[in-house]
């Protein structure tokens, strides 16, 4: 591959121009839009913030619905305790570990899909309504499905498997359960990956890759130096949706482990408190904990990527 290849189908930043101000015209349709959005952004404010405002107030408090009348304000006491509880601990390691395979898994198999989705040439809605498929069934379903799949009675997977034995039971232990439940998750929500990847592989020219071609790079090199580069914007917002959407992580585990074998995530843990043991209390500090954890995560793949989304929409 010759250097001005690379020099092509690297993204050039443009030259900054000096900023023209805004017409008449274009501060009036400014103020206007933001007249018109302005309700549908308290309303969303009220709706979200109202709710974490509410977690935030009761995780003060050592409050239990089966003792309302003894609630008593505790100050940062649960969170001291959940963080003090190797229960937490283990149930957050597990969760950052769902969520780093998985993603990992489906970034990898949802590429190839959306490369197949993007250079077929017949058959293509067929080909795609096929790979969509699995993100359209609801996750209870498709956790059940798995859970028969995998089932030592009447499942089908003991027979695919040669190193497994007919009557092995996936759910009898720690690490073929957290298995079985990780295969569920990839295999519901590869093709939402597939899907956000594709967008990204349309928006690369195909003059850059012509023009590799010309220069003699390799499948390889295109890849590596033009396509992936170029997709860098959409990969990381492929990456940081799932990412928050596997680190809570819940319905997979309520229907195939219930929580045994120590396969609890940070949300079955705050379930647990809140809805199973009505401790109000340190439900709610855990699912403050929750949410901060789910920032730190947003925080570090933006971090990561260091993509600037405004570049990439060409802005400025």
């Amino acid at each position: 591959m010759t250097t001005s290849t690379v020099q092509t189908a690297t993204a050039k930043k443009p030259r900054s121009t000096p900023k023209t101000p805004d017409s008449d015209r274009a501060k009036a349709e400014n103020a206007l839009g933001r007249k018109l959005v302005a309700p549908a952004i308290v309303l969303m404010l009220v709706v979200t913030a109202f709710p974490m405002i509410r977690a935030l107030y009761l995780s003060l408090f050592d409050y239990s619905l089966t003792d309302p009348d003894e609630r008593s304000f505790v100050g940062l006491q649960n969170y001291v305790t959940a963080l003090t509880d190797s229960l937490f601990w283990r149930d957050t390691a597990n969760t950052v570990m769902v969520m780093v395979v998985t993603v990992a898994v489906e970034l990898v198999i949802g590429f190839a899909f959306a490369m197949v989705m993007h250079r077929v040439i017949f058959a293509r809605g067929l080909i795609r309504t096929s790979i969509l498929i699995p993100y359209g069934i609801i996750t209870v379903v498709s956790g059940f499905a798995w859970q028969f799949a995998f089932s030592a009675d009447n499942g089908f997977v003991n027979g695919w498997l040669p190193f497994v034995g007919a009557d092995f039971d996936w759910f009898g232990e720690y690490g073929s359960s957290i298995v079985a439940i990780m295969v569920s998750e990839i295999w519901k929500t590869t093709p939402f990956m597939s899907l956000l990847l594709l967008a990204g592989l349309a928006q690369v020219s195909e003059d850059m890759i012509e023009a590799a071609k010309v220069d003699g790079a390799t499948w390889f090199q295109r890849l590596y130096k033009v396509i992936l580069p170029n997709m860098r914007a959409a990969i990381m917002v492929a990456v940081l949706f799932r990412a928050l959407d596997a680190y809570r992580i819940f319905d997979n585990i309520y229907v195939m482990t219930a929580g045994a074998n120590g396969t609890e995530s940070i949300s079955f843990l705050t379930y647990r408190q809140v809805i199973e043991q009505f401790q109000l209390g340190i439900g709610s500090a855990l699912s403050v904990l929750l949410f901060l954890s789910v920032l730190v995560v947003a925080f570090l793949i933006v971090k990561v990527f260091r993509v600037d989304l405004s570049s990439a929409r060409q802005e400025g």
